[in-house]
C-alpha cells in the first residue's frame, strides 16, 4: 500500500463533481502498483459517497493522461497466483465499471494501454488534440488484460477494434473521433474547462433520473430487447415514484 505521505491519485470536489486526477507526471502516470492501490481507494469513495454526481478522471502533467501499466513492475510480482488473487480481491476495473454515476474522461497527450483501457470504462471521453491513443501489448509480448479486448468493441466498430488490439499502431485524436473512441477533441488548453462544462451539465440533471438511465443503457446493452424494455419501464417507474414524493414533501 502508499504511504501516508503519497498518494499517485488525487481526490477533489468542486460542487456536486469529483476531480480523479492521476499523479505520477515524471512517469507519465505510468499505472503501478502503488498507483493502482490509491486508485482503488479513491473508486471505493466515490461509490460509497451518494451526493456525489459526476466525476471526471484526468492525468497530472502536460505529457500524458498514462502510458498504461508501468514496465518497470513488468514480471515483479511475487507469483502468479498472489497476482490473481490481488486482482480478484480488489477488482479495480470491475468496480469502476458498477459505478452508478456518469464517469467523463479527460484525456491528453498519451493515453496507451492500461490508460486507455481505464478511460473506456468511463462513459464520456474528451481528448485534447494532441491525444494519442494506443493498445500496444501485442507488440510487447502480452495481451490487454484490463479488460480493452472487451471493452474497445462495445465502442467503436469491431475491425476498428480488431485494428487497435492487433497492430498496436497509435491514433491521433481526429481519428478516434472519427471511429467514435471520443465524442469530442478541443484545443489542449480548452481540455480541462470542456470537461467541467460537460460536468456540471450532468450534475444539474436529476440524480435518480442519471443513475437510473446509465443503468438502463449499461445493463440493458447484455440483455435481449425485451428485457431491457422491462428494465427500462422498472427504473422510469421508480424514478417518477421519487419525484412524486419529492413534490408532496
Amino acid at each position: 500500500m502508499t504511504s501516508p505521505e503519497r498518494s499517485f491519485v488525487r481526490y477533489a470536489r468542486t460542487g456536486d463533481v469529483i476531480w480523479l486526477t492521476l499523479d505520477r507526471p515524471d512517469r507519465l502516470n505510468a499505472i503501478h502498483m502503488a498507483m493502482r492501490d490509491d486508485l482503488w481507494r479513491m473508486l471505493c469513495l466515490l461509490r460509497d459517497d451518494h451526493t456525489a454526481r459526476v466525476a471526471v478522471v484526468q492525468g497530472a502533467g502536460d505529457r500524458a493522461f498514462s502510458a498504461g501499466a508501468d514496465v518497470l513492475e513488468f514480471g515483479s510480482a511475487p507469483s502468479l497466483l498472489a497476482a490473481r488473487e490481488a486482482r480478484q480481491g480488489r477488482d479495480l476495473w470491475g468496480l469502476m465499471a458498477a459505478l452508478p454515476i456518469p464517469l467523463i474522461a479527460a484525456l491528453h497527450g498519451f493515453a496507451y494501454g492500461a490508460g486507455l483501457e481505464l478511460a473506456l470504462y468511463c462513459d464520456l471521453r474528451v481528448a485534447a488534440a494532441d491525444a494519442r491513443f494506443a493498445l500496444p501489448e501485442v507488440a510487447l509480448g502480452y495481451i490487454p488484460s484490463a479488460g480493452g479486448t472487451q471493452t474497445l468493441h462495445r465502442h467503436i466498430a469491431r475491425s476498428e477494434a480488431l485494428r487497435m488490439v492487433l497492430a498496436g499502431e497509435p491514433i491521433g485524436a481526429a481519428e478516434a473521433y472519427a471511429t467514435g473512441l471520443v465524442h469530442a477533441v478541443v484545443p489542449r488548453a480548452e481540455l480541462e474547462a470542456t470537461a467541467r462544462a460537460w460536468a456540471e451539465r450532468l450534475a444539474a440533471c436529476s440524480p435518480a433520473a442519471l443513475r437510473a438511465t446509465k443503468r438502463a443503457v449499461v445493463e440493458g446493452l447484455e440483455l435481449p430487447l425485451a428485457e431491457g424494455l422491462a428494465l427500462e419501464q422498472r427504473l422510469a417507474a421508480a424514478v417518477a415514484a421519487e419525484r412524486a414524493v419529492g413534490r408532496a414533501s
